[in-house]
């Protein structure tokens, strides 16, 4: 009797199990956002079943339930903020004509204008960097908002945790927010626990909250965003942790990008971090005030692009796709993960055949071998093109920066590869000005000069395992 209950149990148990992986093969087929992710889904799904759907539910989904119907929330409870923010940044709006579509596409996408009356400031790589972020953070009088995707416990950690704790101490209003994946287990270490007991309002942006995203590892978020007072934000590559100035012995050099905007357009940095916070705490931020002097900084105009998978519209990847096809003279990329998709892959072919000067820098020795693959095959589809890969040698090469024509540099977080482009939440600043493209060519001219320019007679020389190993690495380019 106890054996026909259990094979009834085993039986039942089957048969759920085969239903559940039927249901995620239709809501893939459906929702998967390419047709070759799509199919390989589905089959996996119907011919190996207890495989594939522990790991669909883990890694299969592209879209972010919940978030989108939180951001909504937000605007409802925070509205008046919402409008001031975005009127506040219209009084300086750059003007968008037919002429010029750029703005027009990108505003349409994030809903936030370029704003002029800017000064942006570019900091080359770590002590450069953090020297700049700690000394404005000491010169706080009001609040501090702090995001990063990884917080270490260690010298450089606590380097700017007592610099927040100081200020929380004295009365300053301090929010750190961190992801709750890339910083796994930043909440029990002795630095997140000094932060608590100085005041400092500290959250995880955890995106396995929801019922639909309780098994989702997929979704990061990937901000590293500073606002000081409303004044000064700074953006880029860097996490907190010792590596990020070159202090891993194992790295060694790490050549990383940041910078600090003042002006209007950090207004658009303060929103992405509200509406961050109010996921991860369920709370409004009580702090960002939308007030901006006119003509108090510098001339440049900025465009603040933040993008995350719960918007309709692949975000970033149309960003980069847009600059890419806008491109007249250069577009040169510089990328740790550089993975993209068939529609980045096709505009750099083109552009390269109309004749712009295009180059992709990658690290040399990149974060995992599937990766690195995957650089080489991409690799070996843009050079018959007439695209420049060129390889860095002098450490790991970090930084998310993009130079178009002689007047248009992008820094921020998102990398080239399918995570940034449709899974994680990212930022993204443009800078159109002459002063700061040529100042960003001159930074990555110099990066140049310790790459090594990849040729078709370097791929054609690897073993002959090569070429299927860039091919395995080509099916694994969705989840990179």
């Amino acid at each position: 009797m106890e054996l026909q209950l259990y094979t009834e149990l085993i039986a039942i148990g089957i048969a759920l199990f085969y239903t559940l992986a039927i249901f995620s093969a239709i809501e893939a087929i459906i929702h998967v956002r390419t047709a070759q992710g799509a199919i390989a889904w589905a089959i996996s799904l119907l011919a190996i079943p207890y495989l594939a759907v522990p790991c669909y539910l883990v890694f299969g989904r592209t879209k972010f339930d919940g978030y989108l119907e939180q951001r909504k929330a937000i605007g409802e409870e925070t509205v008046e903020l919402l409008r001031q923010t975005r009127q506040e940044v219209a009084r300086h709006e750059v003007p968008r004509s037919p002429a010029e579509p750029l703005y027009n596409a990108l505003f349409n996408l994030t809903g936030i204008p370029a704003a002029g009356g800017n000064q942006v400031k570019l900091l080359i790589d770590g002590q450069q960097t953090f020297d700049s972020i700690v000394a404005g953070l000491e010169s706080a009088r009001d609040y501090i908002l702090l995001q990063s995707y990884i917080i270490r416990d260690d010298g450089l950690g606590r380097r700017v945790g007592r610099v927040l704790a100081d200020k929380a101490r004295s009365g300053i209003k301090v929010y750190l927010l961190y992801d709750e994946i890339g910083s796994y287990n930043f909440h029990r270490t002795g630095l997140y626990k000094q932060m608590k007991m100085t005041g400092v309002e500290v959250a995880a942006f955890n995106t396995t909250q929801g019922r639909r995203n309780r098994f989702q590892l997929n979704f990061r978020n990937h901000r590293k965003i500073i606002v000081v007072d409303g004044h000064s934000a700074w953006i880029g590559g860097h996490n907190v942790g010792d590596e990020y100035l070159g202090l891993d012995r194992h790295i060694g050099h790490w050549r990383d990008t940041h910078i600090r905007l003042q002006g209007p357009a950090l207004l658009g940095v303060e929103l992405a971090f509200a509406t961050d916070w109010r996921w991860a705490t369920r709370t409004a931020l009580p702090v960002v005030r939308p007030d901006v002097q006119p003509g108090l900084y510098g001339d440049d105009n900025v465009l603040v692009f933040p993008s995350d998978p719960a918007s309709t519209l692949e975000q970033a990847g149309l960003l980069f796709l847009q600059v890419i096809v806008a491109a007249r003279q250069r577009i040169w990329i510089a990328s740790p993960y550089f993975v993209p998709d068939r529609s980045i892959t096709s505009a750099l072919q083109l552009a390269a055949l109309r004749g712009v000067d295009v180059r992709v820098m990658i690290p040399d020795q990149p974060d995992g071998p599937v990766v690195g693959m995957a650089n080489w095959a991409f690799s070996r589809e843009l050079l018959p093109a007439g695209v420049k890969v060129y390889r860095y040698e002098n450490g790991f090469l970090h930084q998310k920066v993009l130079l178009m024509d002689n007047h248009l540099a992008g820094v921020g977080t998102a990398n080239f590869d399918n995570r940034s482009f449709r899974l994680n939440f990212e930022i993204t600043v443009l800078v159109d000005g002459e002063r700061f493209a040529k100042e960003v060519a001159t930074m990555l001219e110099g990066d140049l000069l310790h790459c090594r320019q990849v040729t078709q007679a370097e791929i054609d020389a690897k073993p002959a395992w090569f070429p299927l190993g860039m091919g395995v690495a080509r099916l694994f380019a969705p989840v990179l």
